[in-house]
């Protein structure tokens, strides 16, 4: 026996021993490449999947510049496709952070905002089933591109605390209809912004208006009442759930940031509503109430909430 062949017989004595009589596989450089792969299987989590899915709104929203340009003279489903795309990582996302939670994800203003943004882009995927109503999306689309970058901001979501800040069916339930009426709010907006775009082209671009394809004017202004009166319903509930929940001792309810400003935005939309049945305030006024309204909504959320003693104790 020659040397080299004594060496081999070696090595693979010291890469596969023996154990009870049987030659073993190298099994550190397999448990190895599982290390790897579970880092790399583990970089994919809930963030990282609403990250793609706002990735997918804003080509969405590039793509409905093209779709302003030509007027929305054809019935492309590409728009509608890459909402589709985007709102199915962004369910995945939301799914992945309530299994980590054990319940439902509204524990900070990360997740409260993934919530709303969410809604909006079911709610249109709903009413996009219909070809007319399917340019929506070029107005929704900017809005959760928006939203979404301004989610993915690292203060908005901490790392989770021993307890998280709301806990209980009873809060899940709070929030969810809060946020749902939040997202209602939000279509209610864009179709109001597609409201004003088919009044401005039937008042100076007629040709335009006859080639697009909007539903009617007048379709387009009871859909936007429908959306609010819906909001207002489920703002109403949630805004009931939340005022038999409990609160941090030493803190007043009716002295809440957070809760002055959800009856301050409960009276604008009870106003919108009075102003659209009690005094006939149609058109383009009630338009720019809706869209107003909701811009307040987006613009000052965040600053109360964090203010309010009962969600940041």
């Amino acid at each position: 026996m020659d040397k080299s062949s004594l060496v081999l017989k070696t090595d693979e004595k010291s890469l596969f021993p023996k154990v009870a009589g049987v030659r073993c596989l190298p099994i550190a450089a397999c448990t190895g490449n599982v290390r790897h792969y579970s880092r790399r299987v583990a970089w994919f989590i809930d963030r990282h999947f609403f990250l793609l899915a706002v990735i997918v709104y804003g080509l969405s929203m590039v793509y409905s510049v093209f779709l302003w340009r030509k007027g929305f003279r054809q019935d492309n489903r590409v728009n509608y496709l890459l909402l589709l795309l985007a709102f199915g990582l962004h369910t995945t996302a939301m799914v992945k952070r309530g299994f980590s939670l054990n319940q439902c994800p509204v524990n900070n203003l990360y997740e409260a905002t993934t919530f709303i943004t969410w809604t909006i882009a079911a709610a249109y995927l709903v009413i996009g089933l219909w070809s007319r109503l399917r340019f929506l999306g070029a107005f929704a689309s900017p809005v959760l591109f928006a939203i979404g970058v301004f989610a993915l901001m690292p203060p908005l979501d901490p790392p989770l605390g021993p307890k998280p800040e709301f806990t209980g069916a009873d809060a899940s339930l709070h929030a969810s209809l809060i946020l749902l009426a939040y997202g209602a709010f939000g279509i209610a907006a864009v179709a109001g912004l597609m409201f004003l775009t088919q009044e401005h082209n039937l008042k100076f671009h007629k040709l335009r208006a006859m080639l697009t394809l909007f539903p009617p004017i007048q379709r387009l202004e009871l859909i936007t009442s429908r959306l609010v009166v819906a909001g207002f319903v489920l703002l109403t509930i949630g805004l009931a759930a939340g005022a038999q929940l409990p609160r941090p001792a030493g803190t007043s309810f009716f002295q809440d940031p957070k809760v002055l400003w959800s009856g301050l935005l409960w009276v604008v939309y009870l106003g919108l509503l009075i102003a659209r049945w009690g005094f006939a305030q149609t058109g383009r006024r009630f338009a720019v109430g809706i869209i107003g309204a909701f811009a307040f909504l987006v613009l000052t959320f965040w600053g109360t909430n964090l203010l309010s003693t009962i969600h940041h104790p």
